[in-house]
Parts: structure tokens; sequence; C-alpha cells
């Protein structure tokens, strides 16, 4: 289909919107403590996708409300949550460094 995925979108679905979030963090960087000659991976993970975690696994929200709580639908929650836990569980087992940055998100006052 000429001029598919041309324009304003780069690839398929829709343009990623943004989420609100309470409490940002400042780039942060987390690495395994061990010595290690050669240079490590490093995972990003978007600050709207920790807000998922810090929301559902410790404060113990439902998703809904979670969901509810940062503007989106609960299974837009649930994409952003699974895949912070795969980047946090893929960093863990493999000693990769953990970034933290970015994403497109508002502050909730």
């Amino acid at each position: 289909m000429p001029g598919y995925g041309q324009g304003r979108h780069r690839g398929r679905g829709r343009c990623r919107g943004r989420r609100w979030i309470e409490k940002p963090i400042p780039p942060t960087q987390y690495q395994p403590a061990t010595q290690q000659q050669k240079p490590r991976e490093i995972t990003i993970l978007i600050i709207e996708e920790l807000e998922a975690i810090r929301l559902v696994d410790l404060e113990d929200l439902k998703q809904e409300e979670a969901a509810a709580m940062m503007g989106v639908s609960r299974k837009t929650l649930w994409n952003d949550l699974h895949r912070a836990r795969k980047k946090i569980a893929n960093a863990l087992i493999n000693g990769h460094i953990i970034h933290i940055q970015g994403g497109n998100y508002i502050q909730r006052k």
C-alpha cells in the first residue's frame, strides 16, 4: 500500500499517548556492584513504565485503579507493566545497567 506508514506515524499503530505520573524522578542509573572488564549492556526503562511498576507492585493498586490514575486504558497499563517487568528481569538476570530516563508524560499536581 503506497504511503502506508508515512507522515506523522513511523510504523504501525497509534502514537504513544501521554501518561499521568505522580512522582517523576531525575534520570537515574543502577548497575551491578561486581567488577567486570567488558562494557555492560544498558537497559532503558522509561518513566511511565516505572510509574506502572510503582502503582501496581509497590502501592498495591489494582490495574484498573492504576490505569485510571495514569489516564490510560487497563490494556495500555498492562502493556507498560509487562514491558517494564521484562526489562527489569532481563537486566537483573544478565547483569545489565538499568537506566531510567525519558518518556512522554504529564506530572500530576
